[in-house]
């Protein structure tokens, strides 16, 4: 039994277990501040253009059918807008900190013959098969 619960606490507690939970946590909460910006500063500004501060209201009928099209756009006004903070406040950003931590510490290279991105201390590239000058350390 005690074993067991050993292996649980170890599993609970490897790397990418909390690494996980962690995103998981800060993606809720961005969410929630990406919402609340759409909400509070898009949709308005939305409003001065089309004079509705929610489309949620907007529909049509066929056949007693009614399609919810207002909330639709809602949603990929969300979608877009959220999708763009993404990427311009974590994609950027970790794109650029990767590169400056590659050129301090390149653990990859460019095989010259095909292109492909191969550990620095390889001898053969991995896709061509073309040989490696030799690394100097």
């Amino acid at each position: 039994m005690r074993s067991l619960i050993l292996e649980f606490k170890k599993f609970l507690l490897q790397g990418n277990l909390v690494t996980l939970a962690v995103a998981f946590i800060i993606g809720t909460v961005f969410a929630a501040v990406v919402k609340a910006f759409i909400t509070d500063m898009i949709t308005p500004i939305i409003a001065l253009i089309f004079g509705k501060p929610n489309f949620s209201g907007l529909s049509f009928s066929i056949n007693s059918s009614r399609f919810l099209y207002g909330d639709f756009i809602n949603v990929v006004i969300t979608f877009v807008c959220t999708a763009a903070a993404v990427f311009f406040f974590v994609v950027k950003p970790y794109e650029a900190f990767d590169a400056r931590r590659a050129k301090e510490d390149p653990a990859i290279k460019e095989c010259p013959e095909c292109l492909t991105e191969i550990p620095v201390k390889a001898s053969r590239c991995s896709a061509c098969t073309a040989q490696q000058p030799a690394v100097v350390s």
